[in-house]
């Protein structure tokens, strides 16, 4: 099936313009670098093959030469200078030295940072701000979007990161689709989990911090760390 006849809500592009670069599959970015597949397969479908290609996976893409991608069918010269481009292109910016990295001096800059972003989503969106012993932010990541009592917000899956970044300590935030930035029973209760496997990992929970709809409240000010 060619990508043309997906729906539009299963098209790579579509997906990347509605929903943003972060919600895309390794396949599905790859597909897009690719741009079309051949006369029998999509390019979703040839993008699947080159990831197949070694038992690395899409590892073996930051070594391999074009002619090791170019014995997967629908991958010619250019393709394969487009895609191990693009791999050059991710290996640069992954090391290239940070100019500046937001510093967070208090609950306000964390909230000022999100607020304009999370405070539309109509579902909760969990997310963990990970930051360094200057207090300088290294890494955001989007941990779970859902109810907060749902099993992805595990101090396993929440923390997974900041132990993988080395972070000196954490912040949290996560949305009310309902406006209202006051924290539930159930907020509470999470936090408490984090901030024991925080403390127990040596990585503490600077904050917990609810957006609402143009307002915030920061657990640590209302006295729940």
């Amino acid at each position: 099936m060619n990508i043309r006849q997906l729906p539009d809500v299963e098209r790579p592009r579509e997906k990347l313009l509605r929903e943003g670069k972060e919600k895309l599959s390794t396949s599905e970015i790859l597909a897009i670098l690719i741009g079309s597949g051949t006369s029998k397969s999509s390019a979703l479908e040839v993008a699947g093959n080159v990831m197949t290609l070694n038992s690395k996976g899409i590892s073996f893409l930051s070594e391999c030469k074009p002619e090791e991608i170019m014995t997967v069918k629908g991958i010619g010269k250019a393709k394969a200078c487009e895609i191990l481009a693009a791999v050059e292109l991710g290996k640069r910016i992954a090391t290239a030295p940070v100019s500046h990295r937001q510093l967070l001096r208090s609950a306000e800059d964390v909230a000022e940072m999100f607020m304009e972003r999370m405070r539309y989503y109509k579902k909760e969106h969990f997310i963990s701000v990970m930051v360094n012993a200057k207090g300088e932010v290294i890494e955001v990541t989007e941990v779970s979007i859902g109810d907060l009592c749902s099993s992805t917000t595990h101090p396993r899956e929440v923390f997974v990161d900041a132990v993988r970044r080395s972070a000196g300590s954490v912040v949290f935030l996560h949305n009310h689709p309902s406006g209202d930035p006051n924290p539930s029973e159930v907020d509470i209760l999470t936090t408490k989990r984090l901030i024991e496997a925080g403390n127990i990992l040596g990585i503490p929970v600077l904050d917990h911090i609810v957006i609402g709809d143009g307002e915030f409240v920061s657990m640590k000010a209302k006295g729940y760390i």
